[in-house]
């Protein structure tokens, strides 16, 4: 097994043998180029030295803890990058040198490593309160903390330099003050030797969690180490004798096989005594051996032949072979009544498995990639086995209904974000600063009104990463808005968010909910240049059972405005007088008025109707139909009698007409990029744009004329306006 620790060879003057050390790290990686490493390593000592100069401090810094995880990174076999990105981390995260200095120099793919540790970094933010925890207590918050790294690792080299900076930091715990040494040993145990654990790295789990034992839990760890002490001679003879005497029958055999003693670690030894409520002496696997062999098969005839040379110990034999653990671990083990009458535990696996069980996910670096596979194709395998045994529905086994609703909403993918305090929270891809609000409280949902995300302010519709800390800005008398609810506009995407909403409105008097509702469909209206008068026709041509009804409706977000406003448009007779449009070029073939009897027909010019206005026609002398608003001031007026004709607009209609919208704002930067970008999202061709700006009061008006198909469609695209920022409003104008 690679040494877990090696010291650096250092020079006359106490500095480190950079040349030395670059020759051993030579041997081990051939492939490596060594003059890209010294570079980062120069840099490193660099910024290091820079940073000694202005505070003063002399003791080992972010160099030589970058040698340290460089050490540890190349006994697991990671490559050049990896190496870089370890190397420098330490002088990145102390604020010694930018991510985007190290982009420059070493590339794209060293930056994000770095930038990804980074990430994970934020976890040490998890508190404890002032209660010291039960050792090896599973808390929730944790599992989702750990759940949250794994979500963060694209790439599994970011998880081994984090694992490698986290093993260095507890190796010089001793030289922090109690406070520190506690907070990292909590960490180290709770969050990192699980995630090595579930990497599969067995070495660096063990290590890290001796290191994290021995803080947390000091008396037991003395009391522990005292008695391995003790008989450390014996016990070794002991092991001697053993690999003595099994090496010689096995050689009767035929079989060719490793052996070597296995040092027990600490914390295992303390874990093994309070589950099994058992005494130092009845640990069996104090005195223990590991068998290698060249095949599956040997491991077998090995065992058999433990068996037949000592007495097995009933129900502790366990084949991990047949029945692997979930992180991967395949080996046998069993335990017997050994030479002397002692209790001996062996275990017994190939040369293969044992690197599985050290490096567990690095394991498939050291072996030959398999025919018809690549190396990222197993990467991504042993990623996606990463995944599966992280699954997070089995948390939710005893979930009330709605957990289970959510649930199914969801499916298996996950994102983690945490709160400023540290707090990791796992939703559904998609979610946004509201869904995370009600995901922390409903009352934090309900008063919401902003949110920082990574300390930017960020609109309440964006989509949250994993990786991000989101704060929510609330207030004291804040409420939900409506908004939060329509679909298009992407506020929430979490059914445990909606339904809080939707309750909260429900739970408002009715009268209040009616007066809501009856201002938002005014307000629809007044897009469109309608009048209130209109809302008895809407509410008899959607079937509403009367306006109070409608409006209550809307209100608490079962309907929308504009869909009704839309409905409406398609069946009523609404007047509509301010309404003028420019039909687009329309040829013979392009018919998209009926009733009119066979004959020819014309949009007439005074008026420009658009499919959804309630339309006449007027018959000339030559029997050319000249289609009319039904309000048109000219149709009225003119000699009609017995040229006048009801029109309707055909059900489909693919053409489009130009429209004339005015958006009043204060004026800021990027606003009109905004605006434009809702054009490009709902893929609306822009004729014109015409701004007019008042510097007095800081106000500007956009005239603009963009092409649409329906009236609907308009609605939608203003709708979406009047939600940008610093954006008064936006109407439906007449165009010239």
């Amino acid at each position: 097994m690679v040494k877990v620790r090696q010291e650096y060879r250092v020079s006359s003057d106490g500095s480190v043998d950079l040349d030395s050390w670059l020759g051993e790290l030579g041997d081990r990686q051939p492939e490596i180029n060594l003059d890209e490493i010294r570079s980062v390593c120069e840099l490193s000592e660099q910024a290091q030295k820079k940073a000694q100069a202005t505070d003063g401090d002399s003791g080992p810094g972010s160099y030589q803890m970058g040698l340290e995880i460089a050490e540890i990174l190349s006994g697991l076999r990671v490559n050049e990058d990896g190496l870089k990105a370890g190397i420098i981390y330490r002088a990145v995260r102390e604020n010694q040198i930018t991510v985007n200095h190290v982009r420059k120099q070493y590339g794209e793919q060293v930056a994000e490593l770095v930038e990804g540790v980074l990430r994970m970094a934020a976890i040490s933010s998890i508190r404890f309160g002032d209660r010291k925890p039960v050792l090896g207590e599973r808390k929730d918050q944790l599992e989702q903390a750990r759940r949250m790294l794994i979500a963060l690792v694209d790439d599994v080299r970011v998880a081994l330099i984090k694992l490698a900076d986290r093993t260095c930091a507890i190796r010089r715990n001793a030289d922090r003050i109690p406070e520190e040494q506690l907070s990292l040993a909590r960490e180290v145990f709770e969050i990192y030797a699980p995630l090595a654990h579930r990497l599969g790295i067995g070495h660096l789990k063990w290590e890290l969690e001796d290191h994290a034992f021995r803080y947390l839990e000091p008396l037991s760890y003395k009391r522990i180490a005292k008695l391995l002490d003790e008989k450390r001679l014996s016990r070794q003879e002991y092991i001697d004798n053993v690999i003595e005497e099994l090496g010689t029958k096995l050689k009767s055999f035929g079989i060719e096989v490793g052996l070597e003693g296995r040092a027990k670690h600490i914390c295992s030894i303390w874990h093994k005594m309070r589950e099994k409520g058992i005494t130092f002496s009845e640990v069996h696997d104090v005195r223990a051996i590991r068998l290698l062999v060249s095949s599956t098969n040997d491991c077998y005839r090995v065992l058999g032949v433990v068996h037949s040379l000592w007495r097995s110990i009933p129900h502790e034999f366990d084949d991990y072979i047949a029945n692997p653990k979930e992180n991967g671990y395949r080996s046998l083990h069993t335990a017997v009544i050994g030479p002397e009458g002692k209790v001996l535990e062996v275990q017994i696996r190939t040369e293969e498995m044992h690197e599985e069980a050290e490096y567990g996910v690095c394991s498939h670096w050291r072996y030959k990639v398999p025919e018809g596979k690549s190396q990222s194709e197993m990467y991504e395998e042993r990623l996606e086995w990463l995944r599966q045994i992280l699954d997070w529905q089995e948390e939710f086994e005893d979930a009330p209904d709605l957990a289970k609703e959510i649930l199914d909403d969801v499916g298996m993918d996950r994102v983690y974000m945490y709160t400023p305090k540290g707090h990791v929270v796992d939703m559904s891809p998609g979610a946004t600063p509201v869904d995370f609000a009600y995901r922390v409280h409903t009352e934090v949902g309900h008063r919401c009104r902003g949110a920082k995300v990574n300390g930017k302010v960020v609109p309440l519709n964006t989509q949250l990463k994993s990786g991000d800390q989101v704060e929510i800005i609330t207030g004291e008398d804040a409420e939900p808005r409506r908004e939060w609810l329509y679909e298009h506009l992407r506020f929430t995407s979490t059914s445990r968010a909606k339904s809080k909403i939707h309750a909260w409105f429900m739970q408002r008097e009715k009268r209040k909910n009616i007066e809501e509702g009856k201002k938002l469909l005014v307000n629809e209206l007044g897009h469109l240049g309608l009048a209130e008068s209109e809302l008895k026709k809407i509410t008899e041509n959607v079937q509403a059972s009367s306006l109070d009804a409608l409006c209550y409706a809307i209100g608490v977000g079962d309907e929308i405005a504009a869909d009704v406003i839309d409905i409406a448009i398609e069946v009523t007779e609404i007047q509509d007088s301010q309404l003028s449009l420019e039909f687009s070029d329309i040829g013979p073939e392009k018919v998209i008025v009926a009733g009119l009897g066979g004959k020819a027909y014309t949009m007439a010019e005074c008026c420009n109707p658009v499919p959804g206005d309630s339309i006449v026609g007027v018959i000339d002398d030559d029997a050319l139909v000249h289609v009319h608003l039904q309000d048109c001031l000219q149709a009225l007026q003119a000699d009609v009698y017995g040229r006048l004709v009801r029109l309707d607009w055909q059900d489909e209609v693919s053409v489009t007409f130009p429209v004339g919208i005015e958006v009043s704002a204060y004026d800021r930067a990027g606003l009109l990029y905004d605006i434009t970008g809702i054009f490009m999202r709902e893929d609306t061709n822009v004729l014109s744009i015409k701004m007019v700006s008042d510097k007095q009061d800081n106000t500007v008006i956009l005239k603009m004329v963009i092409e649409v198909s329906t009236l609907s469609r308009l609605l939608r695209t203003m709708e979406s306006i009047e939600q940008l920022p610093n954006v008064l409003s936006a109407i439906r104008t007449v165009t010239s």
